[in-house]
């Protein structure tokens, strides 16, 4: 059985959120990029914690038979993009955040309701 998108995004963000991603949000972005139809960003503490955030990620899409497409940013990257066809994750350093905002790139983007997959 193949997942759907949000079926898809609920074993990304609840794998970040067991490897403690911080401030995992979800953006619809299906109505303003043909690029995907969500874009999750997080952000991690530290060097280890974003590695560990990711392996996590990758783990439970194969777990899931998600396919990904590809990644980047892996190899000492303080910004990892994962590209899952229809999901974009993208995984920070804390400092690196605020400094791309990719929230307020995409503003306009509604959130998706993610609060029963992470924990408070």
């Amino acid at each position: 059985m193949t997942l759907s998108s949000k079926e898809k995004l609920e074993v990304i963000v609840k794998a970040a959120d067991d490897r403690m991603g911080q401030d995992i949000m979800a953006l619809d972005v299906s109505e303003m990029t043909p690029l995907a139809e969500y874009f999750v960003i997080m952000h991690a503490k530290n060097d280890r914690q974003l590695n560990a955030i990711v392996d996590e990620i990758i783990e439970k899409c194969h777990q899931a038979k998600i396919n990904i497409k590809g990644s980047e940013g892996k190899d000492g990257g303080r910004w990892i993009l994962i590209d899952i066809y229809e999901i974009v994750v993208h995984v920070f350093h804390y400092e690196e955040r605020s400094h791309y905002n990719l929230e307020k790139i995409w503003r306009d983007a509604p959130l998706v309701d993610i609060s029963e997959w992470v924990n408070p």
